[in-house]
C-alpha cells in the first residue's frame, strides 16, 4: 500500500517505523531531541521549550523522513490523512 505524506510517497511494506513526536531543546546550544507526546503533556510540566512537532518515518535501519509542524494541531491533521489512508 502505498501512503503520501506531505506530497512524498511510501510503500507501507518499506516502513519500520511511523511515529509523531515534540521537538524540544536540549539546553546545551541549538541541540534539539525528540520526546514523546505523552511525555510532554505529562511529565514535562512545561519545563522544557518546544521547537515544534514532528511526524518520523524511517524506512529500514538507514533511512528517515522528518515531516516538521509549529503546532500539535498540524500535526494532527497531518496525522488525520495518514490515519484515513490506511482505512
Amino acid at each position: 500500500m502505498i501512503i503520501t505524506i506531505q506530497e512524498q510517497q511510501f510503500d507501507t511494506a518499506d516502513i519500520t517505523q511511523l511515529y509523531p513526536a515534540a521537538v524540544v531543546k536540549t539546553g546545551h546550544e541549538d541541540e534539539t531531541t525528540q520526546v514523546s507526546l505523552e511525555w510532554l503533556d505529562v511529565e514535562s510540566k512545561g519545563k522544557v521549550d518546544v521547537v515544534g512537532f514532528g511526524i518520523f518515518l524511517y524506512l529500514g535501519e538507514e533511512e528517515k523522513h522528518t515531516f516538521m509542524f509549529d503546532t500539535k494541531e498540524e500535526m494532527d491533521r497531518e496525522i488525520g490523512r495518514i490515519a484515513s489512508q490506511l482505512q
